[in-house]
């Protein structure tokens, strides 16, 4: 079992299994915009590797862009599915190889992720690989799917129930990675396991809960949904602790007990920690900022009115002229010094409306 972190390892692990392919290839794709994946991946249709592809029917805003990805792939001999169109979206990311490897992702084949705060876990457990071979199956024909393995948590099938065990099993302590934390049911338990003395950090954002706090990841986009629980297991995957991805919509996730994999995103875990700020923090900036800057704009706009530069401009253009020796036209001078005052003005301003509202 390996881990894939983004933005460290980039393509490298996906197009190196692509590569190294000898019989098919397996692929979930939300959204695709890195060229070479998908030049990995027709490159091995080419050299007459089985490649199979199902695409979303839809996702925010890159409909069109769905489309002509799969008529790219159809010509050049890539098996294309669509999903259904009974759930909200198909979110779900993984990528089977010749029927013995997994690769379980928390983010999509894009630039954008690839830049982002997110993991993939590749495994060959027997048990993974065949539960998520038959989701792909079911979902390629469209057929129902029933789950046989709890460690492949899929939405809305199971994912409810197994989160639901995995939160309320934390003794100790759970380290969450979730851009949107906030399903009812999920709050609750977190509020209760936080009662019950478990330490909860979360990076993301949370919803309303005065138990239940996060910080905000300053140094990079986040996008993976994770949770690591007493340092012994770790849930990776698509979804958020929240309803529509947990009842409405196909999401992938697994949960795993690697040591290693553990220790290497705990360790990861804690250093985007320290790089993080309370999100009520961050908003409260944004408030000063915009105060800031809407007073500083109208100080600006009074004191320039009221501030002469004539005055100051005789003597500037006068100590030029006599030190450069060379002549100076006064319109101008006056323009460039105005504009000068108007900006000290304003950032003077803004400093002070900061520092005033911070105390």
């Amino acid at each position: 079992m390996k881990l894939i972190t983004q933005p460290a390892d980039g393509t490298a692990p996906l197009v190196k299994a692509i590569k190294q392919a000898k019989k098919s290839i397996q692929i979930v794709i939300f959204r695709l915009d890195q060229p070479e994946i998908e030049h990995a991946l027709e490159d091995a249709a080419g050299r007459g590797i089985a490649v199979h592809a199902l695409i979303a029917f839809t996702n925010r805003g890159g409909e069109k862009n769905l489309r002509r990805l799969e008529m790219r792939f159809l010509e050049k001999g890539i098996i294309v599915a669509r999903t259904a169109d009974n759930l909200v979206r198909y979110h779900g990311k993984m990528m089977l190889v010749d029927g013995k490897e997994l690769f379980l992702l928390s983010y999509n084949f894009t630039r954008l992720d690839s830049r982002s705060r997110s993991f993939g876990i590749i495994t060959k457990n027997r048990e993974l690989v065949h539960e998520a071979t038959r989701l792909f199956e079911a979902d390629t024909t469209r057929q129902p799917f029933t789950s046989r393995c709890d460690k492949l948590v899929v939405s809305p099938v199971n994912a409810r129930k197994r989160l639901a065990a995995f939160l309320k099993g934390a003794k100790r302590e759970l380290l969450i990675y979730d851009v949107d934390v906030a399903d009812k049911q999920m709050l609750q338990l977190l509020e209760e396991r936080c009662h019950a003395g478990v330490k909860i950090q979360i990076i993301g954002r949370v919803g309303a809960n005065k138990y239940v706090l996060a910080r905000t990841l300053r140094k990079m986009r986040l996008h993976t949904r994770m949770i690591l629980r007493d340092g012994k297991l770790v849930f990776l995957g698509s979804q958020s602790l929240r309803r529509l991805e947990l009842d409405a919509r196909r999401e992938i996730g697994v949960i795993v007990n690697n040591p290693k994999i553990i220790s290497a995103m705990t360790t990861i875990f804690h250093d985007d920690w320290k790089a993080s700020i309370p999100s009520d923090q961050r908003a409260a900036k944004k408030r000063i900022s915009a105060l800031a800057d809407r007073a500083s704009k109208r100080v600006a706009k009074e004191v320039s009115k009221k501030l002469k530069p004539e005055p100051v401009v005789k003597h500037v253009v006068k100590a030029i002229e006599a030190e450069a020796r060379i002549a100076v036209d006064p319109s101008e001078a006056t323009e460039v010094l105005a504009g000068t005052l108007k900006k000290a003005v304003k950032k003077a301003a803004a400093k002070i409306v900061e520092e005033a509202v911070a105390r």
